[in-house]
């Protein structure tokens, strides 16, 4: 099993894109983890946010294969601590047997079409942030999350 993390859009800003190379490389100690980036839409600016977030869906559908476990990173998701988050983690891994697949929508969240294929949603805080910053926020927290499981000193309670 891989866990597999689906992004819309490149990342635009080195030190974000810095940060998240650093949790990726960190996280090969502990599991297969596997970050695709989808392109933007071409002239995506000239489409609604409805049209847009078909668009994206229908490319993020692509990538999910059909027994794939996929878990969007939604403001409407359940929150967790960070302990928490090493639960849902660890649950999910010794009860799923294909891939478990986090989503991070574009800017406008994601079409009909996702949400219905979706087995879970979580949320990494009742705030807003940047679909950017949450590839950041969400590899950390993946990282920190094994961290937890394996009773390492990253985390502290």
């Amino acid at each position: 099993m891989k866990i597999k993390l689906i992004a819309i859009g490149k990342t635009d800003e080195a030190f974000l894109e810095e940060g998240i190379q650093k949790y990726l490389k960190r996280l090969k100690h502990y599991h297969q983890v596997e970050f695709t980036i989808i392109p933007d839409i071409k002239q995506g600016g000239k489409f609604t946010a409805d049209k847009l977030k078909e668009e994206e869906g229908k490319l993020i559908l692509q990538k999910v294969q059909e027994g794939d476990h996929l878990i969007l990173l939604d403001e409407k998701g359940k929150n967790f601590t960070s302990s928490e988050f090493a639960g849902f983690l660890q649950k999910k891994l010794n009860a799923v047997t294909t891939n478990l697949v986090f989503v991070i929508g574009g800017a406008f969240g994601f079409s009909p079409a996702v949400y219905e294929r979706a087995n879970d949603k979580i949320s990494l805080s009742k705030m807003t942030f940047s679909h950017q910053m949450v590839r950041l926020f969400f590899t950390e927290q993946l990282y920190r999350g094994f961290t937890i499981l394996r009773g390492e000193k990253y985390h502290h309670d």
